[in-house]
């Protein structure tokens, strides 16, 4: 097999994460720029698009050099090997972005790039007309930061969160990698209960199950480079082999997700189904904060409470982390981790987090607060 270039994508904040998913995998790795690299053949490329639960995607490095001028960009884009990445018959459309760099107009950047790839491959397969991109789909991303650029290939297709279990949604769902981020933040394990009360359609309680079932985020999705001629099917097999003989289906588990709002229940409900969790594995409760029932000891509870924009909710937004405290004073071996916004969040929670840490929720600007409960 081929060794690649490999980089994984992901939110500002979780790049350890993404780190450590690598690491796991067997692979080494290096952070720059929020990007964590790491070299591997074709099931690497397969491994780490199954099994990264927090990174966005993972891309395919083609080259990286420094160029200030249009010439600069296209020679050294030509120079590149792009037929050992594309069949003749690939379509390859080119997205770019350019930040801090003397090639600031990203649609010039893209023609270019697309101009000078196509040379090459006219020249690699000795073809004199046009290419007719009837092919496999491979997407091209020019990326220039302080005048250097880096040519990726898009494995994954569509975002890494989307795992093919979310049959609807409520108006702000949590990106599946966000949540499975804040759970893997908590270092909660299958034999400990888990709670989210704030639930939703759902995410964060399935991603709990399937870290606590050791259940491959990517198992039930598609992935762009299964179209890939030089990804063989072959590989495709060996990695659900392998997702399959390390799966714990019969692993109990104690997870509770419930909300306010019963039509979000019924949501996760079926999103959980689709996932393949029933009641037995995650209980759903419809309820408000003030209702939950805590049970057990040294669990782990998991929110992410509405944040509050406008004077109204902010109101609300208080009152439920003050009722929330109030509850979780009573049970002190339980850990509490809340994602919010809000500002003053320990004060109406009603003490100071024993950590906090910087994360975005799409664009906004949260912390998580962290309360590690005492082990009895």
């Amino acid at each position: 097999m081929t060794t690649y270039q490999l980089v994984a994508t992901s939110a500002m904040g979780l790049e350890a994460l993404v780190a450590d998913e690598i690491r796991e995998l067997g692979y080494e790795t290096r952070t720059e720029n929020g990007k964590i690299y790491f070299e591997g053949d074709e099931l690497a490329i397969a491994r780490a698009n199954m099994w990264c639960r927090v990174a966005d995607r993972i891309r395919i490095v083609v080259g990286q050099f420094k160029a200030k001028t249009f010439d600069e960009l296209f020679e050294k884009t030509k120079a590149l090997p792009w037929e050992r990445y594309l069949p003749v018959d690939a379509a390859f459309p080119v997205q770019g972005k350019s930040v801090k760099s003397t090639l600031y107009s990203v649609p010039d950047c893209q023609a270019i790039t697309k101009k000078a790839i196509v040379e090459r491959m006219k020249q690699a397969y000795k073809r004199i007309g046009f290419l007719d991109e009837s092919g496999p789909l491979f997407k091209l991303e020019v990326s220039i930061l302080k005048d250097v650029v880096t040519l990726t290939i898009d494995s994954s297709g569509v975002g890494l969160h989307k795992r093919g279990y979310r049959i609807d949604q409520g108006g702000a769902p949590l990106k599946e990698t966000l949540a499975a981020a804040l759970i893997k933040l908590t270092r909660w394990s299958s034999h400990r209960p888990f709670m989210d009360p704030f639930c939703g359609s759902g995410t964060i309680p399935i991603e709990a199950a399937m870290i606590g079932q050791n259940i491959a985020p990517g198992y039930n999705r598609n992935f762009l480079a299964e179209e890939w001629p030089w990804m063989k099917q072959a590989i495709w097999d060996q990695v659900h082999e392998e997702v399959e003989d390390v799966a714990k289906y019969d692993e109990p588990l104690e997870i509770i997700g419930s909300d306010h709002d019963g039509r979000m229940i019924h949501i996760a409900q079926e999103n959980a189904i689709e996932a393949g969790f029933t009641e037995d594995l995650i209980t759903w409760r419809q309820c408000a904060v003030k209702d939950i029932t805590i049970q057990g000891e040294n669990g782990v509870l998991v929110g992410n409470p509405p944040y509050g924009e406008r004077l109204g909710e902010v109101e609300e937004a208080e009152a439920i982390a003050q009722v929330l405290g109030y509850i979780m004073e009573s049970h002190p071996s339980w850990s509490t981790y809340i994602l919010t916004s809000l500002p003053n969040f320990e004060e109406h929670f009603g003490s100071k987090a024993t950590k906090k840490r910087k994360l975005f929720n799409g664009f906004i600007r949260t912390d998580y607060y962290q309360y590690w409960g005492k082990r009895v």
